[in-house]
Parts: structure tokens; C-alpha cells; sequence
């Protein structure tokens, strides 16, 4: 029973910071979406000592359509990963008050924050990319946005793959409580 406490310990304090990684996630967005709205009403107007935004992103070697870019794909990542730590959040309520990973429940919630947790960043790498394009096509000199999925994408599969063990050890011990039940009315 002693690696039964220490699982539900990490269960709680995963609980603890996926809680904390969506607060940060909806805070990311929302100062993503006031970047956008800020260049949009203040970049073509603010000026300090005559010099504007526009002309230190020039300076700078970037556009506008950069800083909106970058801005709408943090938008957008930000969004994403607050799915994915919502429903890993969810999973780990739901693993700390059956008091075992081992539940067919748990198993299906496992299996599908896994499937998530692949498809939801591929997704995003994809909009972001999507997006990139029609602002390449309507603002011009957009530069790449690249960032990595890769990492993401191996974690989701490693959780596919503790879903299937989870999933065995719960039909195991359900199989042992019944084997145990039917000793017990042989007797």
C-alpha cells in the first residue's frame, strides 16, 4: 500500500499544478488577446518623443504583421494547452477520489486526456500555421512561427500506453474479486 499513497500524492500535487497551468494558460490568452487589441488601436497612433511602434518594430527588422502573428499564436497555444490541463485536471479529481488508478473509468480518461494531449497540439502547430498564411496573404511580411510539438506528442502516447495498463490491472482486479467471490460460495 505504500506505492498506493505515494501514486496518490503525485496525483494530488499534479492535481495542484494543472490546476495552477490552467489558471496560467486563460491568463496567457487573455494578455494575448489585449496584445492584439493594444497594436491594433495604439500602434498606428502612440508616439513617444516622436517615436512610434511602428517604427521601432522597422528598426527592429519586423512588421506589424509579425507582432500579430506571434500574438495570435500565443492566442491560440495558450487556448489549447487550457483544454488539455482542464480534462488532465479532471482526470486526476476523478483518479484521487476512486483512490486508485485502476478503474475502467480512469482508464477511459486516461486513454482519452492521451488522445488529447497528441491531438490538440498537432491541431494548434496547424491553425497557428493556417493563420500564419492568410495573414501572410492579407498584411505581408509575416515571418515563420515554429515552435515544438514533439515533446507534446510523446507524452500524450505515453499516456495511451499507462491507460492500457491501468485498464488491464482494473479488469485484473475485478477478475480477482470475482474468482474470490465464487471460492467464498464454494466453501
Amino acid at each position: 500500500m505504500k506505492t498506493l499513497k505515494t501514486i496518490q500524492m503525485v496525483a494530488k500535487i499534479g492535481h495542484v499544478l494543472s490546476k495552477i497551468a490552467f489558471i496560467f494558460c486563460i491568463i496567457g490568452f487573455c494578455m494575448c488577446v489585449c496584445g492584439i487589441l493594444s497594436v491594433a488601436f495604439g500602434a498606428p497612433t502612440v508616439q513617444f518623443g516622436g517615436i512610434s511602434f511602428e517604427s521601432v518594430l522597422q528598426e527592429h527588422g519586423k512588421s506589424l504583421g509579425d507582432v500579430y502573428m506571434n500574438l495570435v499564436a500565443g492566442a491560440v497555444v495558450c487556448a489549447g494547452s487550457a483544454v488539455v490541463t482542464k480534462f488532465a485536471e479532471q482526470y486526476l479529481d476523478h483518479e484521487r477520489a476512486a483512490g486508485t488508478p485502476f478503474t475502467i473509468e480512469g482508464a477511459k480518461e486516461l486513454q482519452r486526456l492521451g488522445i488529447l494531449s497528441v491531438c490538440i497540439p498537432v491541431g494548434t502547430q496547424i491553425l497557428v500555421q493556417i493563420i500564419r498564411a492568410v495573414f501572410e496573404k492579407t498584411m505581408g511580411g509575416v515571418g515563420e512561427i515554429q515552435f515544438d510539438v514533439g515533446s507534446l506528442v510523446g507524452v500524450g502516447i505515453i499516456m495511451l500506453i499507462v491507460s492500457l495498463l491501468c485498464r488491464y490491472g482494473a479488469e485484473t482486479a475485478a477478475q480477482n474479486e470475482e474468482s474470490h467471490e465464487k471460492s467464498g460460495e464454494q466453501v
